[in-house]
């Protein structure tokens, strides 16, 4: 087979974006370069890698183990080129970074100050639900990856860097707000606005409640932290969310935590990678400002 380094780019290209079109833009080349550069692509293989429905593109079994080449191809050499940079002195290249979304809060916030001491270094921070970002990770479409409750199926570098405690919130005239340690059990009449299932939040939260037997009424289940706030704001219900949620503070946006028996409940932000995956200079560089940022800030939320 006879192809060349930016075919196999552009070829990544249209596996990511699903798109012809996107992918020429991607490449900076016009759309019939882009057609012409693909099609020769499948000629050299000799099997069809792609075909088109609805005007949607989905790859072939073949096409989807030639992206999976291209991506490591792409990676590899990625790598090498962050390594002459660091030999040289420089610091340029792309970082990729996918987070849960509750990491939102904070995570731009570290991404920032790392530009700020690396102005040539561009970063792509994809903000998901906790199943798209394992969907990366299975896919070892990103560097690092951040989220509170890693899956335990999956070999993985995995470090704690910073505590992700989870409270009970309600309303701000509720009168829970003002009482003291609430016995769990004295909540069994209220009811529940909960995350979806599948999120970090919910995990754990769902542990802890079948760890007290105590079995919360739940009426409803949504899949963002502004919905959940807005909900209990708006007397629906009481919610379990992370203390990062509401920007490190006991009151917000018309909620205010409540002082229950045995919450926060413990939980941390982990940064994990595919164990067998070998960290660019940048990432590394990445991965340790966070853990010294973490620090130096003293995010301390228990």
């Amino acid at each position: 087979m006879n192809i060349t380094f930016r075919q196999l780019r552009l070829f990544l290209a249209l596996a990511d974006t699903g798109s012809v079109s996107a992918a020429a833009k991607a490449m900076h080349v016009t759309q019939p370069t882009a057609s012409m550069q693909l099609k020769e692509v499948s000629q050299s293989v000799g099997l069809p890698l792609y075909e088109v429905v609805s005007k949607k593109i989905y790859l072939t079994d073949v096409g989807k183990e030639l992206a999976a080449t291209a991506r490591a191809v792409a990676q590899a050499w990625d790598g090498f080129e962050q390594n002459v940079d660091a030999i040289k002195g420089l610091s340029r290249g792309k970082l990729r970074v996918a987070v849960v979304s509750t990491a939102k809060y904070f995570m731009p916030r570290l991404v920032g100050s790392f530009c700020t001491k690396h102005p040539a270094i561009d970063v792509s921070l994809e903000i998901l639900n906790r199943d798209g970002v394992v969907q990366r990770l299975r896919d070892n479409l990103d560097d690092l990856y951040i989220m509170s409750r890693p899956p335990v199926d999956m070999d993985l570098g995995d470090e704690v860097f910073m505590p992700n405690p989870l409270v009970l919130i309600a309303p701000n005239a509720d009168p829970l707000v003002k009482r003291k340690s609430v016995p769990l059990h004295e909540l069994a009449q209220r009811r529940f606005i909960l995350r979806e299932t599948g999120s970090g939040t919910r995990m754990v939260g769902d542990q802890f409640f079948k760890k007290m037997k105590f079995r919360p009424d739940i009426r409803l289940e949504l899949g963002s932290n502004e919905a959940v706030k807005e909900s209990v704001a708006g007397g629906l219900g009481l919610g379990v969310i992370s203390r990062h949620a509401l920007h490190g503070l006991k009151k917000e946006h018309g909620v205010s935590v409540i002082d229950v028996k045995d919450f926060p409940l413990p939980s941390a932000w982990h940064i994990v990678h595919p164990s067998s995956k070998k960290l660019s200079p940048l990432a590394l560089a990445f991965k340790q400002h966070l853990l010294k940022e973490v620090t130096r800030r003293q995010w301390n939320l228990v």
